[in-house]
C-alpha cells in the first residue's frame, strides 16, 4: 500500500523537523518541507501531495490561509492548518478557506495523527462523492429522455438538456418554479389539463405512469406527445425528499404508426376495390358486348338505336371506373417496355397545353440524357394526364404549371414511409402548380378512391388513386408536398432501367377482321359472359366448343376429334384456374394458341404466362371488336417487314 505523501509548510525549522519525524514514524512520506506561502504553492504544483500541513503565520508576502486557498482551489489538495492562534477571526478565516482541520500548537502525536487521518479520509470521501455526482450529471445530460427532479413540495431542482429542449425552459429559468408551470401537460382527446404524475408519486410514494395520449405543451406552444413516469426520491431513512420525472417524445413513433395505419387502410381499400372490379367487370362486359351486338342488328333509323347507344355509353363509363379501381388496387395488366420519360412528356405537350387553357403557363424542365424506365407507356400517360388535370382544377384563376424530370439517387432517407422504395437510382418526374394547395388533413386522404374535394359533377375521386396504383405497380413511389395557398407538387420516382431502348422498326400492319372457320374452345364460369362470347364467335364464323370450368373443358377436348386452334379461357375459375387448364391442354395440343381473359388477376402470374409463345391476354371489359382483333392476332400473327 502506498503511503500518503505530505507537504509540510513551517517557517520555524526546528518545528518543521519535529513534524517530519513524527509523520515518518506514523508511516507517512514527507514529500518536502518549506517555509513560505509562495514556496508552498510552487512545491504543491510540482509534487501534488496528498495533504498539506500549513502554518498560518508565515514569512513572506502571503500567509498560510491565502496559500491554502490557492492550493485547494487549483489542485484540490486538502490542507490542515497549524497555528498558535485561537482567536475567532483567525479560525473563521481558516474555516472559510475550505480547510480540512487545524491543530493548535503545541499538539501531541495522537492529535496530529488523528487530524491527518480524518483529513485524508474526508478528502477521499468528498472526491468520490464529486466523481459520483459528475458521473450522474453526465448520465442525465447524455440520456435520450427528459429528466426533471423536484423537492418534496414539487419545486424544480434540476432539468437535463432533453427536458430543456422539450419544455422550452432552461435549467436556470426552471429551477425554483413549480413543476406544473414548466411541465404543462394536456389530455389529447379532451384537451383538459392532465393529472401531474409527480403529485401522486410524492404523496403516495409510488411510481406513476403518464396517461395515454398525453401532450406536453412547451413554452413556445409546440405540442409533443410524451410517455413515461414519475417516481419518489427517498433518503437513507426511507423518507420522501422529492421526486424525479422521466419522459420522452413519441412524436416520431406516432407518425410512423399513423403512416402504417394509412398504408393498411389503403391496402384494405385496394383489396376491396380489386374484388369489386372483378365482379363488376364481368357485368360491364355483358352490358358492353350485348349493346354492341344490338347496334349491329339495328338500322340507323331504328328509334331504339339511341337507347342502345346510351346503354353502351353507360357501359363505357362503368368500364372506365373499374379500370381506375384496378389501377389503384395494382391488379391491372401492364405492358411495360423500356422508354424515355422525356419523350412521353414531349409527345403529350400539345395536348396538355390545350387541356389546361391559355390562362395557365406550362413550363417543361426536362433533364438532358435522362435515365430510362421500364413501364407501360399508356399508363404513364394516364398518370401525367391525371396530375395535370388536378393541377388545372387547383388554379381556376390561372397560374403556372411546371413538369420537370431528373435522375436521382435515393438513399435510406426517403425510406421513412410504409410504401417506400429500395435505395438506388431513380428517374423523377414532378408536376407542380401554383394553385390553392391542400391542408394536411386533405393530404392524408388524397390517394383514397372516391375521396375528392371537387364538386359532385367535377370528379369521381379516382384520379389520384389511379396514379397511386399505377406508380406502385410500376415499382415506384409518389410523394406530395403542399401548403394551403402555396401550391402543390407531386413527385414520382420510378426505378432506372438497365436495358436499352430497342431501335424502332417499321410499324406492324393492321390486323384484318377474322375470317372464321377455326375451332375455339371457350371456357368461362359466368353463364352470361359465356353466352355472349359464344354468340360473338359464332357470328364471326368460328366453330365454338363451350365449357363452364376447366375439368369440363378437358373432357370436351378429349371427346373432340378435330383440331383445336385456340383456347379462350377466364383466368380465375373454381376447381381449376385458366393457367392450369392451359398447361394441361398444351401437353395434348402443342400448337394450341391461348388467350387469357380476366377482369381481376395477378400481374406476375399473367406475365409469366403471356411471355410464352402463342399466349395472349385481354382485359375485361372489352368490345366484340377488341376480341375479334385479339383472336386474329393469335391465329394469324403478323410480323414487321424487314427493312431493306
Amino acid at each position: 500500500m502506498i503511503s500518503p505523501r505530505i507537504l509540510v509548510v513551517e517557517d520555524e525549522s526546528i518545528v518543521a523537523e519535529d513534524i517530519r519525524e513524527r509523520l515518518q514514524r506514523f508511516g507517512y512520506e514527507v514529500a518536502d518541507a518549506v517555509s513560505s506561502g509562495e514556496a508552498a504553492i510552487a512545491r504543491a504544483a510540482g509534487l501534488r501531495p496528498d495533504l498539506v500541513l500549513m502554518d498560518i503565520s508565515l514569512s513572506g508576502a502571503i500567509d498560510g490561509i491565502e496559500a491554502a486557498e490557492k492550493i485547494h482551489e487549483q489542485w484540490d489538495i486538502p490542507v490542515v492548518f497549524l497555528t498558535a492562534y485561537s482567536d475567532s477571526g483567525t479560525l473563521q478565516r481558516a474555516r472559510s478557506s475550505g480547510s480540512f482541520g487545524y491543530l493548535l500548537k503545541p499538539f501531541d502525536e495522537r492529535e496530529l495523527r488523528a487530524t491527518v487521518e480524518i483529513a485524508l479520509y474526508r478528502h477521499r470521501l468528498e472526491k468520490e462523492l464529486k466523481e459520483s455526482r459528475n458521473r450522474l450529471a453526465i448520465t442525465l445530460q447524455s440520456i435520450g429522455d427528459g429528466v426533471i427532479s423536484t423537492d418534496s413540495h414539487g419545486i424544480i431542482t434540476y432539468l437535463n438538456p432533453v427536458a430543456e429542449e422539450l419544455t422550452g425552459w432552461t435549467k436556470e429559468e426552471a429551477t425554483g418554479r413549480e413543476l406544473s408551470e414548466v411541465f404543462n401537460i394536456l389530455d389529447e382527446t379532451t384537451e383538459a389539463v392532465a393529472p401531474n404524475p409527480m403529485t401522486r408519486a410524492i404523496r403516495d410514494g409510488v411510481i406513476v405512469g403518464l396517461q395515454n395520449h398525453t401532450v406536453l405543451v412547451s413554452r413556445s406552444g409546440r405540442r409533443v406527445f410524451i410517455e413515461d413516469s414519475a417516481a419518489p426520491i427517498r433518503d437513507e431513512k426511507g423518507r420522501i425528499t422529492g421526486g424525479i420525472l422521466v419522459f420522452h417524445s413519441v412524436n416520431e413513433r406516432r407518425h410512423l404508426e399513423d403512416q402504417l395505419r394509412q398504408a393498411q387502410k389503403m391496402e384494405a381499400i385496394g383489396r376491396l376495390a380489386g374484388g369489386i372490379a372483378h365482379d363488376f367487370n364481368n357485368i360491364t362486359t355483358v352490358v358492353y358486348g350485348q349493346s354492341e351486338l344490338l347496334l349491329k342488328r339495328l338500322s340507323e333509323s331504328d328509334p331504339a338505336r339511341n337507347n342502345v347507344e346510351e346503354i353502351k355509353k353507360a357501359g363505357e363509363r362503368a368500364a372506365s371506373l373499374t379500370r381506375q379501381l384496378l389501377a389503384f388496387s395494382r391488379k391491372q395488366i401492364l405492358q411495360p417496355r423500356v422508354l424515355d420519360l422525356n419523350e412521353i412528356i414531349l409527345e403529350m405537350e400539345d395536348m396538355l397545353r390545350r387541356l389546361i387553357g391559355e390562362d395557365i403557363e406550362l413550363t417543361l424542365s426536362l433533364a438532358p440524357a435522362l435515365g430510362k424506365v421500364k413501364a407501360d407507356p399508356g399508363q404513364l400517360q394516364q398518370v401525367l394526364l391525371n396530375l395535370v388535370i388536378n393541377a388545372r382544377d387547383a388554379m381556376p384563376q390561372g397560374g403556372r404549371l411546371i413538369i420537370e424530370t431528373a435522375d436521382v439517387e435515393l438513399s435510406e432517407g426517403l425510406a421513412s414511409e410504409p410504401d417506400t422504395v429500395a435505395p438506388g437510382r431513380y428517374v423523377m418526374v414532378a408536376v407542380s402548380d401554383t394553385g390553392t394547395g391542400m391542408t394536411p388533413e386533405v393530404q392524408e386522404r388524397i390517394f383514397e378512391p372516391f375521396f375528392t374535394t371537387k364538386e359532385q359533377s367535377k370528379g369521381t375521386g379516382l384520379g389520384l388513386s389511379t396514379v397511386y396504383g399505377i406508380v406502385s405497380q410500376s415499382g415506384g413511389c409518389i410523394r406530395v408536398h403542399s401548403e394551403p395557398g402555396a401550391g402543390t407538387s407531386f413527385s414520382i420516382y420510378l426505378p432506372q432501367a438497365e436495358e436499352d431502348i430497342p431501335e424502332a422498326g417499321e410499324a406492324e400492319p393492321l390486323i384484318t377482321a377474322p375470317a372464321g372457320g377455326e375451332t375455339i374452345l371457350l371456357v368461362e364460369d359466368e353463364a352470361m359472359l359465356r353466352r355472349l362470347f359464344h354468340e360473338i364467335l359464332e357470328m364471326d364464323g368460328f366453330n365454338v366448343l363451350e365449357a363452364a370450368n376447366g375439368r369440363e373443358a378437358l373432357q370436351m377436348s378429349e371427346r373432340y376429334q378435330g383440331r383445336l386452334h385456340l383456347l379462350i379461357t377466364d383466368v380465375i375459375m373454381p376447381q381449376m384456374s385458366g393457367y392450369e387448364l392451359a398447361d394441361q391442354l398444351l401437353q395434348r395440343h402443342p400448337g394450341l394458341k391461348i388467350i387469357f381473359m380476366s377482369g381481376y388477376t395477378d400481374d406476375v402470374q399473367v406475365q409469366r404466362s403471356i411471355n410464352n409463345q402463342g399466349v395472349m391476354f385481354i382485359q375485361k371489359p372489352f368490345t366484340p371488336e377488341a376480341l375479334e382483333r385479339k383472336i386474329r392476332e393469335a391465329l394469324e400473327p403478323q410480323s414487321p417487314q424487314s427493312a431493306g
